[in-house]
């Protein structure tokens, strides 16, 4: 063994410290990034397969191993992340191809919350991302009398009760889930925003915004500019249903001036309304058929309805569903344990253990939430063969939307092709099919942006913890037209109560994929060659539609995504000219019915 010269090394040192002399390193490689980029997503893939399985156990198997198990997961995925976020600094300045650029952007965006470099606060952010989500699968409201209500009992008394008090107490009851989450969820934004700013982002609302290939500013902006263009649409809906739920509940309770009491609106959150079409649909049309008590009617299992939907992309050219899906997925709600019950699809290894997780309901909304998860386990799988940073859609809003466009797809055409009706009604059934649809579709729309809007506010430091209630609310009134039904202040976490935002799901990807399946839908029909209006076409069998999506779908997110809505309809932007055709018929129907009524609120923040 060589001897050490222990007196150069310290001429040597001293040399450096004295700023005497450099030692000169190798500046990066075009090479150097490359094999830096496939180092990682091998890491990665890993890492990723090991969290989602991890997540996978917590979710449907509720318990302090589990939550732990899946902690550690999270908090190894999240510390390989950060760290090789901030190695891939060292190409900044490198000339790339494109295509290793944009993995290297990717990579440094590829978290739903960036973490400090800080171990200690790595380890102390991945455990708030799993506490937080499991406060609020084990949640439930014990009413006076000893019975028990978790969240699919209470949202379906919310859907079905037309009973005022029943519904105020209902509402208020799962409300009891958050305010102990409220002191977690703050250090956990604390951390996330500490993460990004170390990502070189102003804060996290702005790193989530930066996911969508063009600037956050830019990207907000826009959000308003698509809104704008549905906002009358909304307006005319909200101003018709508000006047039918005051003919219900009472002009004291439903004041026809104001925004509409948010525990009367058939929903949970009031994130749609379908639930009092009853209420508001027009009296002198009746629908021919219900799909709710058809599906009932015929015996169909939770499985059947699953089988109808991977029926539905098989007509398109798509293969079947692997034999380890029906085996692996949770369907129905386990009586012996506590789940997850919030509808998802996983993609576990990225090649073909493809699972969905529901508690299934034999209803007609469940019905079109399974085509909707399916559309995600067909993008997975159409994306496979590609690394792991491309292995994703084009942007978050086209996971979502690709299944919503399917689910357009279940009109009455469709139905009577596979057999759940008989006859296809005539066109004077369009307007209560159409007002359904915009009680789920257009009544979406404020709430799949304020979500989001709130957050930003509340990384960027205009909404602090102590505000987060009278922040919340004042969006929902100005963006909603929707209002607390009894004074709420910040005592309550309410924003708390919806699952995606203690889960720290991204939500502004429900309101592009709102306005995106639109256009999917409209480009779809057009290549299927379809004939009757947008509202009426169904793409189920066409082979030649079905083929242009999944060339689509297989680019994943290896191309900035106007590139990929290009390849589908040759746009390069979102826009709602598409819904608007689509629901032509009820805006005339609705700006008729609200003649002689006072639309618009007064916001009370």
């Amino acid at each position: 063994m060589k001897t050490i010269n222990k007196k150069l090394v310290a001429s040597l040192c001293g040399l450096l410290l004295a700023g005497q002399t450099t030692i000169a390193m190798a500046a990066p490689t075009p090479a150097d990034a490359k094999a830096f980029i496939d180092k990682a997503e091998k890491q990665l893939a890993k890492l990723s397969e090991n969290r989602f399985r991890a997540l996978w156990v917590r979710d449907t198997f509720i318990t302090k191993d589990s939550q732990e198990i899946a902690a550690s997961a999270v908090e190894a995925f999240m510390a390989a992340t950060v760290n090789l976020a901030n190695e891939a600094n060292a190409f900044s300045d490198v000339q790339l191809d494109d295509q290793t650029r944009r993995k290297l952007n990717l990579l440094k965006l590829s978290l739903s919350l960036p973490a400090p470099s800080d171990p200690a606060k790595i380890n102390e952010l991945s455990k708030l991302t799993s506490k937080l989500p499991g406060m609020y699968g084990k949640a439930k409201y014990c009413r006076p009398s000893g019975e028990c209500l978790y969240e699919g009992d209470m949202s379906e008394i919310i859907g079905n009760s037309r009973n005022a008090d029943e519904l105020l107490e209902v509402w208020k009851g799962w409300r009891q889930v958050s305010p102990p989450m409220r002191k977690d969820y703050a250090r956990m934004m604390e951390l996330a925003n500490e993460g990004a700013r170390e990502f070189g982002y102003a804060d996290l609302g702005a790193y989530w915004r930066s996911k969508y290939d063009m600037s956050a500013s830019e990207f907000s902006q826009d959000l308003e500019r698509v809104f704008g263009q549905v906002k009358p649409l909304y307006e005319a809906l909200q101003c018709h249903v508000r006047a039918k739920l005051g003919e219900t509940y009472g002009t004291d309770i439903v004041n026809q001036k104001e925004a509409i009491p948010a525990h009367l609106t058939g929903n949970m959150w009031a994130q749609d309304w379908a639930n009092v079409y009853d209420l508001v649909a027009p009296k002198q049309i009746k629908a021919s058929y219900d799909l709710t008590s058809i599906i009932k009617e015929k015996g169909m299992t939770e499985k059947d309805m699953v089988k109808s939907a991977e029926d539905f992309f098989v007509s398109l050219g798509m293969g079947k569903l692997p034999e380890s899906f029906w085996t692996r997925s949770q369907f129905t709600k386990p009586q012996d344990r506590d789940v997850v019950c919030h509808a998802s699809a996983e993609d576990i290894d990225g090649v073909e253990d493809l699972r969905i997780k529901m508690c299934i309901q034999r209803n007609a909304e469940d019905f079109k939430v399974i085509h909707h998860e399916l559309g995600h386990l067909y993008y997975f799988r159409a994306y496979q063969n590609h690394s792991h940073l491309f292995k994703d859609s084009a942007n978050g809003g086209f996971h979502e939307a690709i299944g919503d466009a399917i689910a357009l797809s279940i009109t009455p055409k469709y139905l009577k092709e596979i057999g759940l009706i008989n006859k296809i009604p005539g066109a004077e059934e369009d307007i209560p099919a159409l007002l359904r649809m915009a009680l789920d579709k257009v009544a979406f729309l404020p709430w799949g942006l304020l979500v989001d809007k709130w957050r930003w506010q509340v990384a960027s430091g205009e909404v602090k913890p102590e505000n987060y209630n009278a922040a919340w609310w004042k969006l929902r009134e100005q963006y909603q037209g929707i209002k607390a039904p009894e004074h709420r202040g910040e005592e309550h976490f309410d924003a708390g109560a919806k699952f995606h935002v203690p889960g720290s799901v991204s939500y502004t990807r429900y309101f592009v994929a709102d306005i995106m399946q639109f256009q999917f839908h409209k480009a779809l029909c057009d290549i299927a060659g379809n004939k009757d209006a947008l509202h009426r076409c169904s793409i189920y069998g066409n082979q030649k539609a079905g083929t242009k999506l999944n060339d689509m779908l297989k680019m994943g997110m290896s191309q900035p995504w106007p590139q990929a809505l290009k390849a589908m309809n040759g746009q390069t932007q979102m826009d709602a000219t598409a819904m608007l055709e689509y629901f032509a018929p009820l805006q005339k129907w609705l700006d008729k019915e609200n003649e002689g009524r006072t639309c618009g609120w007064q916001n009370r923040n």
